[in-house]
């Protein structure tokens, strides 16, 4: 794997400290601000909604730009942002330096994904992209815990400030390690752009990640009160769980990136059949012992990001080069509408029927997920028959 892998990974390892740290930091930002803590979790909202939006219009916009050119560009808005963020005088103007920081997220994931393919042979492209992701997974198992440690003890703005040193260091690195001649095709014209959304292999991608990874937040976003309310775990349990889940996502990530180099829908059905299996499990293991429910959640960060890369090699495998950028993007907004929706339904069914009824929800969701890669792989025989008697 060529080096510049390891600076696209750099990038991605900021990127995804800054997206996730907020959770750590509640608390403390709720009070020196005033507002309460429901009004400061909106800060989350916010950033997955401005990566959303901003993923499919910032790469439409910037399709013309070099690449290289690009993730140095978006490095220094996602540094802009976070700086600002240190001194937010208030809720409204901390919103705003978030949304900034999230119109980076979407675009430079996506196009980072595009550009790691075209870094190696073809039967590499996918363990390429989950190298690539293996900084967020990096930035779940270091990053945000050093952040929010950073938070707690020096103020919350010295937590946003260390993340703006990260990607001061990671436009560095981009900037000596990723090749200026990347191969990139023409940009084609805006019409010819827009005309992979009316692709159906698209949609079905999209719809494996919304509803294949939303099954992950559906529980894991609520993995807290299940370890303290139903596992009875302390304070120093939960954390030392939680760096579990951010080791377990890095062998996961990886893994999953090797089984799609040997067939992605094999690797789909694979990986989102396990982590269907290990959900309804959850039911059985948070009413089990402190190390069950450690191992459990250990395994489900392995499964969990097992799909990451596979669903990401799907969506670009459905259109052609000409759209390769943009449904890249398109994936991370899936990726986080799945996250948004996962929480939704985790807190409905929690309300209604009890902590423990969000891991057969969850489950209920990874499994439509499952559905739709049935569906892809009926479509693209059928076309494959089709093609072949025309013949």
């Amino acid at each position: 794997m060529p080096v510049s892998l390891l600076a696209l990974a750099a990038g991605a390892f900021g990127i995804g400290t800054t997206e996730f740290i907020i959770m750590g930091l509640l608390t403390q930002v709720s009070q020196d601000l005033g507002i309460s803590i429901p009004t400061a979790g909106t800060l989350i909202s916010g950033y997955a909604f401005g990566v959303a939006v901003g993923a499919p219009v910032l790469t439409l916009l910037t399709r013309h730009w070099p690449r290289k050119q690009l993730l140095l560009s978006l490095m220094l808005i996602f540094i802009a942002g976070n700086v600002a963020a240190v001194f937010a005088p208030n809720y409204g103007s901390l919103m705003a330096a978030r949304v900034l920081t999230s119109l980076t997220h979407g675009t430079f994931f996506g196009v980072g994904a595009v550009v790691a393919t075209s870094l190696v042979p073809k039967d590499k492209q996918a363990s390429a992209i989950a190298l690539m992701f293996s900084g967020l997974t990096l930035a779940t198992l270091l990053g945000v815990p050093a952040g929010t440690w950073i938070g707690q003890h020096f103020g919350w703005r010295m937590a946003f400030a260390a993340v703006a040193v990260v990607g001061v260091a990671a436009l560095g690195i981009l900037a000596l390690f990723v090749p200026r001649d990347l191969k990139q095709s023409a940009p084609a014209a805006l019409r010819d752009e827009l005309s992979v959304l009316a692709s159906t292999p698209l949609w079905l991608g999209l719809g494996m990640t919304v509803f294949g990874f939303g099954g992950v937040f559906a529980l894991y976003t609520y993995v807290e009160p299940l370890l303290s309310q139903i596992t009875h775990m302390g304070n120093t349990g939960v954390a030392i769980t939680l760096l579990l889940f951010g080791a377990g996502s890095a062998v996961g990530n990886i893994a999953g990136g090797k089984l799609a180099d040997r067939g992605v829908v094999r690797a789909l059905w694979i990986t989102l059949g396990s982590l269907v299996a290990v959900l309804v499990l959850g039911r059985w293991a948070f009413g089990q012992s402190g190390a069950v429910a450690m191992a459990y959640v250990a395994a489900l960060g392995v499964v969990a990001f097992a799909t990451v890369a596979p669903m990401q090699m799907r969506v670009m495998q459905g259109v052609g080069s000409q759209g390769a950028t943009l449904a890249s993007s398109l994936n991370i907004s899936a990726f986080n509408l799945g996250n948004a929706l996962g929480a939704w339904v985790g807190g409905s069914l929690i309300a209604g029927a009890g902590l423990l009824s969000v891991a057969w929800g969850a489950a209920a969701l990874s499994a439509l997920g499952l559905v739709l890669v049935g569906m892809s792989q009926r479509r693209t025989a059928g076309v494959a028959c089709a093609a072949s008697a025309s013949a």
